[in-house]
């Protein structure tokens, strides 16, 4: 029996001018530029990808994100006799996202050793942005993980096949008796932020295993089976693995102090976690342990690079809806010029972080430009995420009052969009890393430059700007770091834009981001073909 339409004739007036619902979204046949810069995965790959974005696209996903989000999660501190439990309850919609990510291969088809698992996986984090990002966030910990725990045999020879299952498991039961695992990450704390050398948890050595003592100021989801985290062992700063469960079956004295009452991010329960006496084992070598955990946090910056993408895109496809069934002064809104070139100016900044940040995740599957990864990841993480509330924003904003109410998604997706910039490293701190790799990498600066450089005699305005950035690469400056990152960002979208997608948006991207940089959306010059650029979305 087909579902009951609601009705349009009320006592007082008929509901006329409104878009129709979006029903299941095409995720994937929608989505133009995301199909053409995948079109040389593995057909695999791609029907993998097909498939996950049915899935999250589906109206049952949307409902199960909706509840995931207005059913935030609960802290149980205590179970009912007074014993200690801390957990945290959470929606079945939480878990339902969590099924589908998982099980699609979110975070293990960059591992399992097929070729274009680090873009198919980018692809994902896109994806599922675009409906519930606060469950990405353990998956997204779940994959980073996976190259650290390799440092130690046998934990990698017991955690491993746990990620790469596929199969997720929400029980809080240990472990061991679990067919697939979560990994959550806990490294900052109150006195030290990014600063994480001058974290005071400390480590003491208990047979085979360590006894950690402390506190975390962000612990990320704590229900995971396990949590990478930072404490000073007698040798220094080390990495260990802290499960939520002992080996001899017990709970782990990982005590949850509170959830943090976040802007955005719902569904997801960051918490503030104390160690008394957490049993752990070590990763990496004593002493190494920044070393060691920056493994995680260089596939999670892959991640904080890709969302916003995703954010953005679900904005504009929200944006682009409403304005091509809605009319205003006897004609629709995608056919009044001014809203034409907002929305094409929009489109502009997500395809250039989109297309950055999947040839980001390109150099990551490929060895041999691991140091175009490098600094790449660090780049398209600092620009694609500072422009991300600006095209939400703006997008809101086209739908008027309606893109301002929790009826539409733009709240919740307004509320996402500044969080990929302060996690995994705020702007500075990404800045201060971009400067990092160009002084101390001399390959990932070669890279960077070949990059750039491939481009080159096909725009006269992108050689200009490539020549005038060569200039400040020679001696760049604290101070001045976010200039040259934007610069760079720029630079790296317009090369990849010349040569990866049609001419019009190549010469559109340079005219507005390179030659005449303006502050508000819409203004163009009345020469761009704005009709090649809405075409993408």
């Amino acid at each position: 029996m087909p579902p009951l339409q609601p009705r349009s004739q009320l006592a007082t007036h008929e509901v006329l001018n409104q878009p129709p619902a979006r029903g299941d979204l095409a995720l994937w046949q929608g989505d133009r530029l995301l199909r053409h810069l995948t079109r040389d995965l593995p057909a695999e790959r791609l029907a993998g990808l097909e498939r996950f974005a049915a899935s999250f696209g589906s109206e049952e996903a949307q409902e199960d994100a909706r509840a995931a989000n207005r059913v935030v999660p609960e802290l149980q501190l205590f179970d009912a006799g007074g014993r200690r439990l801390d957990e945290v309850r959470f929606h079945p919609g939480y878990h339902a996202m969590l099924r589908r990510g998982i099980e699609g291969g979110y975070s293990a088809c960059a591992w399992d050793g097929r070729p274009g698992g680090h873009r198919t996986h980018a692809a994902m984090v896109y994806l599922a942005s675009e409906v519930e990002p606060g469950t990405c966030c353990p998956m997204t910990m779940t994959y980073a993980a996976f190259p650290p725990l390799g440092s130690v045999a046998e934990i990698a020879e017991a955690w491993r096949p746990k990620i790469l299952s596929r199969r997720y498991d929400g029980r809080s039961r240990p472990w061991a008796e679990k067919p697939g695992v979560t990994i959550g990450m806990a490294m900052t704390e109150k006195q030290g932020g990014s600063d994480v050398r001058a974290n005071t948890t400390r480590a003491e050595a208990d047979g085979e295993g360590w006894r950690l003592t402390g506190h975390k100021w962000f612990c990320s989801a704590p229900m995971s089976d396990a949590f990478l985290t930072l404490a000073q062992a007698p040798g220094g700063l080390s990495c260990f693995l802290a499960p939520r469960w002992q080996p001899d079956g017990s709970r782990n004295p990982i005590q949850l102090q509170r959830l943090k009452d976040k802007l955005g991010n719902r569904s997801n329960a960051s918490a503030e976690i104390e160690y008394h006496g957490a049993w752990a084992e070590m990763l990496g070598e004593e002493g190494d342990g920044v070393r060691t955990i920056l493994a995680m946090v260089h596939h999670t910056r892959l991640d904080t690079a890709m969302a916003p993408c995703g954010l953005m895109r679900r904005a504009l496809g929200e944006a682009h809806h409403w304005i091509t069934h809605r009319s205003a002064f006897q004609r629709r809104l995608i056919d009044q010029p001014l809203m034409r070139a907002v929305l094409a100016d929009l489109a502009l900044d997500w395809i250039g972080a989109t297309a950055m940040g999947l040839r980001v995740a390109e150099a990551f599957d490929d060895p041999g430009q691991a140091p175009l990864a490098r600094i790449g990841v660090a780049i398209a993480k600092f620009w694609s995420n500072k422009r991300c509330p600006q095209v939400v924003y703006e997008a809101m904003e086209c739908l008027g009052g309606v893109g301002y109410v929790e009826d539409s998604i733009l709240p919740l997706i307004f509320r996402e969009s500044p969080l990929n910039s302060i996690w995994e490293g705020s702007g500075n701190v990404i800045c201060l890393d971009i400067l990092r790799a160009l002084a101390r990498n001399p390959e990932s600066l070669a890279a960077l430059r070949a990059e750039l450089a491939s481009a080159v005699g096909r725009h006269p305005a992108y050689d200009a700007a490539l020549k005038a950035a060569e200039a400040e690469l020679k001696a760049p400056s604290e101070a001045a770091a976010r200039r040259l990152a934007e610069r760079l960002a720029l630079l790296f979208q317009c090369a990849l834009v010349l040569q990866r997608l049609e001419g019009p948006v190549a010469e559109a991207l340079i005219a507005t981001r390179l030659e005449a940089p303006h502050h508000t959306h819409g203004v163009l010059p009345d020469a761009l073909d704005i009709e090649a650029v809405l075409g993408w979305l």
